[in-house]
């Protein structure tokens, strides 16, 4: 074969700190454990943030088109022509590209990224165990069809995109089982790109019996920075993701909370096992390239916090794994890597020209070399309060809430990557904060940060 197959593993919620073999003791996860062996690991990979609260829709936006948060239409509900895609460059190399589970980007824009499909959930988040799903229409015309709210009582009619619903069935097994089927169906005349992209671990967590049972909420060691409360108003204390637990946290409940999400990925390990089974079993694992990444990360108590809804490592920190021919095995990467990465770094690896609209950097210079840096800092935003920079050891934070900059927040990652030491008081530490604070206004303007929350952020800022 003269281009490698491309599998892709994508999941909704999960934090960086979630595997195993990535040093944590407490998780199970053998199949994305092997994965680590099999492949190089990018152990600073990041989402650049969020404009919304449903953060995994500009994440997949930036995904998708390889762009930066604010050159995405809108917070990334649809993606415009001009903007190309991975799924329709690869398609244009001669590869089939099949797309299965969650989609956060608008019908038309799946239509051109994808010519084959299976089991489509067009929207953020539902039920694992009745997922709304469609077939597969190369017309691109998903229909929506009614829903009743209540019957019997306030019978108000809401429209969803679906054809069909797979009672019984949890999400992570469906979409799993829909790509094995689509691989089990392949010939040898061409490459193909699979995009598994899995409603788990987001919430409302479920999963298998067996799978929870695997942990003992008890036994479950909390974060280093938990707190009860978040210390000061981040602008975002009642959202959707922070009524999920009790105000304010318990010890209790915030382990509960743990022990179900942990159950989730590795029941999610599970459904990626068969994948890479199929592939196996097909005598083609070898000639696949897999890659596996989260959309964003999850505070699960720490901080105070519940949701994504921040720019703390704990929400915009990633996993992200490639694995397959060409691609050292057993190892780490340092370089700091944005998920709007692995677009450029996908068509390096397969050999085909990189769109002149993709903004971000391939990583194969960087998977040649340890040493190869890929950017001096990375950047975070959330909304129109918060701000951050991180280098290579200190991370700034700036936050603006009702028009006016209420707090300031320095860590030294090296020393304190929990982010619970706040050093921008320290006299110390003035020139790390001067020389941050001058590199995050860089980012208003590198990265066009103009639009209305950006713009209320820089003018309450006087630093």
């Amino acid at each position: 074969m003269s281009q490698p197959n491309v599998v892709f593993f994508f999941t909704d919620d999960q934090r960086f700190d979630t595997i195993h073999a990535l040093n944590n003791s407490e998780i199970a996860t053998p199949n994305l454990d092997q994965l680590v062996v099999r492949g190089t690991s990018f152990v600073n990979g990041y989402i650049m943030g969020g404009s919304c609260g449903a953060v995994c829709m500009p994440s997949r936006a930036m995904l998708h088109t390889g762009r930066t948060l604010y050159r995405i239409e809108r917070q990334g509900q649809g993606i415009p022509e001009e903007h190309v895609m991975l799924g329709e460059t690869l398609q244009a190399a001669g590869y089939t590209s099949f797309g299965t589970g969650k989609w956060h980007n608008g019908t038309q824009a799946y239509a051109r990224s994808f010519n084959a499909g299976a089991e489509i959930f067009f929207g953020g988040m539902g039920d694992h165990w009745n997922v709304p799903a469609c077939d597969y229409d190369p017309t691109g015309e998903y229909r929506r069809t009614p829903k009743i709210d209540n019957p019997g009582h306030s019978n108000r009619v809401t429209w969803r995109l679906c054809n069909h619903i797979t009672a019984g069935k949890h999400s992570s097994d469906l979409f799993a089982d829909a790509t094995a089927n689509f691989i089990e169906e392949q010939s040898d005349d061409g490459p193909f790109f699979t995009y598994i992209s899995f409603m788990a671990p987001h919430d409302p967590r479920s999963m298998p019996p067996e799978f929870l049972n695997m942990y003992d909420p008890d036994a479950i060691e909390l974060p280093e920075n938990f707190l009860p409360e978040h210390p000061f108003d981040n602008g975002w204390m009642r959202g959707r993701d922070e009524v999920l637990a009790g105000f304010p946290r318990t010890e209790q409940e915030v382990r509960r909370h743990i022990a179900e999400y942990y159950a989730m990925i590795s029941h999610l390990d599970d459904a990626i096992g068969r994948v890479i089974a199929k592939l196996t079993e097909k005598g083609i694992l070898e000639d696949t390239i897999i890659v596996f990444a989260g959309d964003n990360g999850l505070a699960v108590g720490q901080h105070g916090l519940m949701g994504k809804q921040s720019v703390y490592d704990h929400s915009v920190h990633v996993p992200l794994i490639f694995a397959g021919p060409g691609i050292p095995q057993g190892e780490k990467r340092e370089a700091f890597a944005y998920l709007l990465d692995i677009f450029p770094t996908l068509c390096d690896l397969v050999g085909i020209e990189i769109p002149d609209t993709v903004e971000g950097k391939s990583l194969v210079p960087a998977l040649e070399d340890p040493s190869e840096p890929t950017r001096e800092y990375l950047h975070f935003a959330y909304e129109g309060f918060h701000r951050g920079i991180r280098d290579g050891q200190y991370k700034l934070i700036e936050y603006v809430v009702g028009g006016k900059h209420v707090q300031t927040q320095l860590f030294d990652l090296l020393k304190d990557p929990r982010e619970t030491i706040n050093l921008a008081d320290s006299p110390e530490h003035t020139e790390d904060l001067v020389r941050l604070r001058h590199a995050l206004r860089g980012w208003q303007t590198e990265y066009s940060d103009t639009q209305e929350q950006g713009q209320s952020f820089w003018d309450a800022c006087t630093f």
